[in-house]
């Protein structure tokens, strides 16, 4: 590859900015599937991850490939705990509309 096709930070950046835009309209416009709104947060943590690890690589510096480790810790224990809440919500009510499980309420 060239130098003058190689993908500049500038690229990372709006490529990171337009997954995180599609997971905030994701959740914004679908608020009743649960399972829509984790795909959701999901994509915006590996967005974030995006710009780390662009940045991390434009400053020569592995500080930012660190902490995507932490962000993927955190992102696995959010899908297991979040999970584990929709299983035990399809167990008793037949929906898991967000919206009508006023008894998650604390």
């Amino acid at each position: 590859m060239s130098l003058l096709n190689a993908p500049t930070l500038a690229h990372y950046l709006v490529l990171g900015a337009m997954l995180f835009a599609i997971s905030m309209a994701g959740i914004f416009l679908n608020r009743r599937n649960v399972i829509m709104m984790l795909m959701a947060i999901e994509l915006m943590l590996l967005a974030v991850n995006l710009n780390f690890i662009a940045f991390s690589r434009y400053l020569g510096d592995m500080a930012g490939q660190v902490f995507v480790f932490f962000i993927l810790t955190v992102a696995a224990a959010e899908s297991a705990i979040g999970l584990a809440i929709l299983v035990l919500l399809f167990r008793n009510p037949v929906s898991i509309v967000v919206e009508a499980q006023g008894r998650l309420r604390g």
